[in-house]
């Protein structure tokens, strides 16, 4: 399971990569190891919305089951990575890098503090099992 040590983690399976005032989202490997295959991603915001901390803010669809994905910190929503509605299976291959979710300007940079770095993420898993 990888878990880059540059990046923030939830106990909800997303991860945070800070980006000055903006938190790139995306889910872990262990999230998209457990979904298995992804067939479909679908974000029903827009740009300008905000989102609250800890609430949904996109499905993942697997061959085996839906999974929500929530803002792991509050904020703006700025970007979308509209590559995962043409290739969703990117999720699969690429977690940590072009298969991001959503870009969000952070509106309580405070709210960081709340989430696990790698290690606390990977123990967490651990006991997961």
């Amino acid at each position: 399971m990888e878990t880059p040590a540059e990046l923030k983690y939830a106990k909800t399976d997303e991860w945070v990569r800070v980006e000055g005032e903006f938190a790139v989202i995306g889910i872990t490997d262990y999230a998209q190891e457990q979904l298995s295959d992804v067939v479909f991603v679908e974000v029903p915001f827009s740009i300008g919305d905000k989102g609250k901390k800890n609430t949904q803010c996109a499905t993942v669809e697997s061959v085996k089951a839906a999974a929500d994905v929530n803002f792991p910190v509050s904020g703006e929503l700025v970007e979308i990575n509209d590559a995962l509605s043409s290739s969703p299976e990117l999720l699969n291959s690429d977690p940590f890098g072009k298969a991001w979710i959503l870009k969000v300007k952070m509106s309580d940079p405070a709210e960081l503090n709340e989430l696990m770095d790698s290690g606390a993420y990977i123990k967490y898993c651990e006991g997961r099992h």
